[in-house]
This record gives C-alpha cells, sequence and structure tokens, in this order.
C-alpha cells in the first residue's frame, strides 16, 4: 500500500472533522470526556426541571438564589484548591465528588419514592445540588480542554470535541424518555454516576498524553505538579479588572436572564398541562432530545467552519440575533408550543456556536485564567444571572401585571445589546491571539 495511500484518509478526516494524525487519541479522550459529562448531566436534568415543577413555579426566584449562594460557595473553595494542588491532582477529585453525591441522592430519593414521602424539600435540595454540578462538570472540562490545546488547535478542534459532549447529551437525554416510566426517575442515578466514573478515566489518559507531547515544558503543561499559585478569590479581581472578562461575564448574564424568562414560562404553563410526574419528565427529555440531535450537527459539521471563515464574533452572535427573533415571535403568539421550540432552538444555537466558540475566548488567556476567572464566570456569574433574572421578571410581573407577551417584549433589546457584545469579542480575540503570537515569535531563538 502507497503512503498516499495511507495518508488519504487521514487528510479526509482532517479536512472534515478538523484533527491531526498525532491529535487523534487525545482528541478521542477529550470527546468521550465530554460525551460522559454531558451525558451524566441530561440523565438528571428532567429531574431538576420536575423538582421545580414539584416546588412551584413561584419559588423559582428562591430555588435560583439558594443555587447562586451554594455556587458562590462552591467557586471560591474551587479557587482555592486550585491555588494549592496541581491541576493533575484536582481535576479527578472534583468529578470523583459529584459522583459521590450521585450516588447520595440515588439512595435518598429511592427510599423517599418507596416510602411514598414528601419530596419537596429533597427536591430543592436537588435542584440547587443541579445547578451547581452541571455548571462545575462543564467549566472545568473547558478549563483543561484550553489547557492542553493551543489557539490553532482550540479553532479546530473544539467544534467536533463539543460534538462529543452533544452525543452525550442526546443519548443522556434518550435514557429518561425510553425508560422513566419504566423503572421510576430514581434509578436514574447509579447511570449517571458510572458515567461520571468513565470522564475521570478520561481524564488520567489525557493527562498521560499531555505528559508525552510536552516532555519539554512539562512544568507549564496540565500534567505539572505545581500548583496554579495566587489566591483563592482571584478569579473574581481578575474578572472586574479586565474589560474583556467584563464583557464575557454581561453577556453570561444577559443568556441567563432570557433563558431564566423561558423556564418559569415553561414551569408554569407544563405544570398546568401535564398532570403525571413522571410524563413531565419524559416531557422534558424530549425537549433535551430535540435540542441535542440539532446541536450535534452544528458542532459536528458548521461551527469550525462558521469560526474560520468568519470569525468567532459572528459565530458568537448567532445565539443573541435568534433571540431578538425568537422573543419578539413568543411575545405575537405567547403559547407552549411556542416556548418549547424557542427553548430548543436556543439551546440548540447555544450549544452548537456560542458554548464553543465562548470557550475558544480562553485559548487567549493565562492558564490561572483558564481556570480561576473562567470557573467564576461559567459558574457564580452564570448563576447570578439567574438570580437576577428570576427576581426582575417576578417582581416587573407583580409591579405591571404582565403577561408572558409582557415579559418576550422586555428580552428583545436585552438580546440585542448581547449580539453588540458578541462582535466586540470577537475583535478582542483577534487582537489578542495577534499579540501572542507575536511574543511566540520574540521568544523563539
Amino acid at each position: 500500500m502507497s503512503e498516499s495511500t495511507i495518508r488519504r484518509p487521514e487528510g479526509f478526516l482532517t479536512a472534515l472533522f478538523g484533527p491531526k494524525r498525532a491529535e487523534f487519541a487525545a482528541v478521542a479522550w477529550s470527546f468521550v470526556y465530554f460525551f460522559c459529562v454531558l451525558s451524566s448531566y441530561y440523565i438528571l436534568r428532567p429531574i431538576r426541571e420536575e423538582m421545580a415543577v414539584i416546588s412551584g413555579p413561584e419559588t423559582i426566584p428562591l430555588l435560583f438564589t439558594g443555587t447562586f449562594v451554594a455556587m458562590l460557595f462552591a467557586t471560591a473553595i474551587f479557587g482555592w484548591v486550585a491555588s494549592r494542588f496541581p491541576r493533575r491532582t484536582f481535576l479527578p477529585w472534583v468529578y470523583l465528588f459529584f459522583l459521590s453525591n450521585v450516588l447520595a441522592f440515588w439512595v435518598l430519593f429511592a427510599s423517599a419514592r418507596a416510602s411514598d414521602l414528601e419530596l419537596v424539600w429533597l427536591g430543592r435540595v436537588f435542584f440547587v445540588w443541579l445547578g451547581v454540578f452541571n455548571l462545575f462538570v462543564v467549566s472545568v472540562f473547558w478549563s483543561f480542554m484550553a489547557d492542553i490545546w493551543s489557539r490553532e488547535q482550540a479553532r479546530r478542534l473544539f467544534g467536533f470535541i463539543s460534538a462529543g459532549g452533544s452525543i452525550g447529551a442526546l443519548i443522556g437525554s434518550a435514557v429518561p424518555s425510553l425508560y422513566v416510566t419504566d423503572i421510576g426517575y430514581q434509578h436514574l442515578f447509579p447511570i449517571s454516576a458510572g458515567l461520571l466514573f468513565v470522564a475521570v478515566l478520561c481524564i488520567h489518559r489525557l493527562r498521560r498524553w499531555v505528559e508525552q507531547e510536552h516532555v519539554d515544558d512539562l512544568a507549564e503543561s496540565a500534567a505539572s505538579k505545581k500548583p496554579l499559585g495566587g489566591r483563592a478569590l482571584d478569579g473574581i479581581s481578575h474578572v472586574i479588572r479586565s474589560p474583556y472578562f467584563t464583557a464575557i461575564a454581561i453577556v453570561s448574564i444577559i443568556a441567563s436572564l432570557l433563558g431564566t424568562a423561558l423556564y418559569i414560562f415553561t414551569a408554569e404553563l407544563v405544570g398546568a398541562a401535564i398532570p403525571d410526574s413522571d410524563e413531565r419528565v419524559r416531557f422534558f427529555s424530549n425537549i433535551n432530545l430535540i435540542q441535542n440531535a440539532l446541536t450535534f450537527i452544528g458542532q459536528l459539521f458548521v461551527v469550525r467552519h462558521v469560526v474560520q471563515r468568519f470569525g468567532i464574533g459572528v459565530s458568537l452572535s448567532l445565539l443573541p440575533l435568534a433571540s431578538i427573533a425568537g422573543f419578539a415571535f413568543l411575545a405575537v403568539d405567547p403559547v407552549l408550543a411556542v416556548v418549547a421550540f424557542l427553548t430548543i432552538a436556543r439551546r440548540a444555537l447555544g450549544f452548537a456556536f456560542s458554548k464553543p466558540s465562548t470557550d475558544m475566548l480562553y485559548s487567549v488567556v493565562s492558564v490561572e485564567d483558564k481556570y480561576k476567572a473562567k470557573n467564576f464566570i461559567d459558574t457564580a456569574v452564570y448563576r447570578g444571572g439567574d438570580v437576577f433574572g428570576a427576581w426582575a421578571i417576578d417582581i416587573v410581573r407583580s409591579l405591571f401585571g404582565l403577561g408572558v407577551a409582557g415579559v418576550a417584549w422586555l428580552m428583545v433589546p436585552f438580546a440585542a445589546i448581547w449580539a453588540a457584545l458578541a462582535i466586540w469579542l470577537g475583535r478582542d480575540y483577534r487582537r489578542r491571539a495577534a499579540e501572542n503570537r507575536a511574543a511566540d515569535s520574540s521568544s523563539t531563538p
């Protein structure tokens, strides 16, 4: 067999999906890693939505507030751990900690449902916990990815790696949709825990790959035995001092505001339309299933080409532009079907384009900021946006008697501000990337 014949499949795979031959193994482990993380989360997500319905739509602002407070404590603890322990040490333990939590909830929910006990307070605790869990495990994943891949690799590979998460989310969404009415949602927890354990194994494989690929600069890589250093709250101060990070934080808050509005509308309308608990879990699973199928197509075949051809700014602006049109349409026809359609469209665009593009923004910042500033924005700031959105919508509706249509019109100008910030971030990313290339060139002997 000729050398050109051997290289042809490799060239085809590189052109279609992005990875080069030397990257295949690490990209595969990254793909499986993200598959397990999002599959684990999406198996549990419909249970969280059901707990919101059981708690009552009127308690959603309080639930988001509790999640935000818990997130502040978790972010401070994570900052302390990251300052004092090497990445190679604390990354697996983040997932093992949450894995043990999942198993504990399995025992509690199984016992409560077997004894026909009231689930309101257990459900509220789980709601808060899952709000911390999903942001932390995803944020830590992308911090690790931004750490082990270069700027050029991130532009080529993050769309494909994101597709691994989308497949995981798709399968994770299908599991409760297919089986929840047969086994009960309490027995979904051990499946989620098993997937988190596989994610830990992927971290170990990727760490070994980094050790092999970065022999000459091991002390600066993700396999370094040195802690990041600094202070536990450096992520907060870095975000406040940097216009770049501040813009990302504002975008995160606006995205949360719009998402929270849809979340409240859905809880109100679904609670009135579907009386059975397991059937409501199935409804939420079906929304996740359709959304993740669309996300997978976008991440695998579209986002890399959009970023490379038009730039990160355009990729970041697709979701806010769609939100402008979507909320205007919802204001005209405020029914459950439109809310469900807009939820699916926004999540698909968000995970297919906005999320991988936002994570690319961190490929031009320091290693410390890839973990601390990013984690603070992805967790505390994002959940702060949930709290702001929930209480702001509740107050506005109480004062002015607005329904779904009125609140939807209020979301349109926020989406427009988001679109403008997305374009600015794309330009500042290019400036930072050029400065980093110039610095790399001047330091090369």
